[in-house]
């Protein structure tokens, strides 16, 4: 992921976090710093036994391998950060060094997955895990150390912290992923491709951009058609098939709170496009178990012109498609 990306992303989570606790402990200078921060320091990483080391912020996001200190110079009691890794890798996470007061109120939790706006991504309609499972308490582990793995390429942690000269310590690696599932894109642009191999379980690959996407080619079980199907005008059945893909928008990450654009149910072999003009644009593979499910697609970021002025407080028209 190149700087100047890792740091729209970044604008992106604050923009989407806006209106919640954790944006009012972001100081102009610690904001600021923290963008120059990811393109600097990213640049160097030029040698494979470089240990990448640098302080943690009280909001901030990691998309490198390494080691990331937080100390705290105040109480920070609404903290957090969300660790992307690319889309066919996950994340392995382990705390050191940890000085918190437990019986004091201060927490440390890694969580499956990233929380925006008290949405969680993925939905919990798609993660294998349950809620409750999906969270790993350091105050809760007998252990002086805590590690995870995330099921997916992004993950966060959540913590607070009371006493000035306290914090700890977070090792952040990444494993690749043989069949990545449940993916958040770190570009507004690309192409990629999601296989469910003889398992049934669902799919999202998440882009927090308002794109274009082109489906480019598709197999679904033992389908023998090619047709695209708007929502508005859909097949009764389409979505109870078992194996479909289905494209959403919205303005959170939660895939069962966004607005179906439209379904597919048969495999495709050609060109079939949609403009999807919302804070998120979702590909979801839906799959019974029963089949080698596949679909390649190409996505591209729409221009301001491209996407139109709307009636305020109007989710369809916010997320028109085209």
């Amino acid at each position: 992921m190149s700087a100047a990306l890792r740091a729209q992303l970044f604008l992106c989570l604050i923009s989407l976090l806006s209106g919640t606790g954790l944006t009012r402990y972001i100081e102009d200078n610690e904001a600021s710093d923290g963008l120059y921060s990811l393109i600097s320091l990213a640049q160097k990483r030029e040698s494979e036994d470089f240990v990448f080391r640098r302080p943690l912020r009280c909001l901030d996001m990691l998309a490198t391998e390494g080691y990331f200190t937080f100390v705290a110079s105040r109480p920070q009691l609404a903290c957090a950060a969300f660790i992307i890794a690319e889309p066919s890798e996950v994340i392995s996470m382990e705390l050191s060094d940890v000085s918190i007061d437990c019986s004091a109120g201060d927490f440390i939790k890694i969580f499956d997955g990233w929380v925006l706006k008290g949405e969680k991504f993925p939905s919990s309609n798609d993660h294998p895990l349950l809620p409750h499972e999906r969270y790993t308490d350091y105050c809760s582990s007998a252990a002086s150390t805590l590690s995870g793995r995330s099921s997916q390429n992004v993950a966060m942690i959540f913590f607070r912290i009371h006493s000035p000269d306290s914090g700890f310590t977070l090792a952040v690696k990444k494993v690749h992923n043989p069949f990545p599932c449940n993916i958040m894109s770190q570009s507004p642009e690309g192409s990629f491709t999601m296989v469910m191999p003889h398992q049934r379980r669902n799919c999202s690959f998440s882009i927090i951009y308002p794109v274009e996407i082109q489906l480019t080619d598709l197999t679904l079980g033992d389908a023998k058609s090619n047709e695209i199907s708007p929502l508005r005008q859909m097949w009764p059945g389409c979505s109870g098939s078992g194996d479909y893909v289905e494209l959403l928008g919205g303005n959170g990450v939660d895939t069962s709170k966004m607005f179906p654009v439209a379904d597919l149910c048969f495999s495709l072999s050609g060109l079939a496009q949609m403009k999807i003009c919302c804070d998120n644009s979702v590909v979801r593979l839906v799959s019974s178990g029963n089949y080698i499910n596949r679909v390649t697609f190409q996505y591209r970021l729409l221009d301001q012109n491209e996407i139109p002025k709307t009636r305020e407080n109007s989710l369809e028209n916010f997320c028109a498609v085209e």
